[in-house]
């Protein structure tokens, strides 16, 4: 496996312009994450972490129930308001269209609704956790 190491310096360089501790890039078979170790210090160190996986070892998660998945890119929320009684708990009985999470985006709270009636199953996000568009954030049984 022959690594890009111009990959590595640019990852490099976004660590440091935009202040960030850890960036990954993937393409194809191939992995680089890129992280700064203690960023608070003045001797920053930076480790690069590489891999390829074999294809016999990839695993495919069945998932048994109704995924709800993010709408938008954003930052998911458990709850209207910090502190505040969260919309859904693992256990919980819900109804399709009942509001699950918020996801932020833009300074814009997206109320994602319920697509099934059922009890949580799963809650696959944390609070104030980014979230991708299509990313699974909560399954219901």
């Amino acid at each position: 496996m022959k690594i890009d190491k111009n990959i590595i310096k640019e990852l490099t360089d976004y660590l440091n312009e935009f202040n960030l501790t850890e960036i990954e890039y993937t393409d194809k078979d191939t992995k680089i994450k890129v992280s700064k170790s203690n960023p608070t210090s003045s001797n920053q160190t930076v480790s690069v972490a590489a891999s390829t996986p074999a294809l016999d070892t990839v695993k495919s998660t069945v998932v048994s129930g109704t995924e709800v998945k993010s709408p938008i890119i954003g930052t998911a929320y458990l709850a209207a308001e910090p502190g505040g009684k969260k919309f859904v708990e693992v256990g919980k009985k819900i109804k399709k269209g009942e509001t699950v999470m918020i996801v932020e985006a833009m300074k814009t709270m997206n109320h994602v609704p319920s697509t099934a009636d059922g009890i949580i199953k799963e809650i696959c996000v944390e609070d104030g956790q980014p979230v991708e568009y299509g990313q699974t954030i909560i399954i219901v049984e």
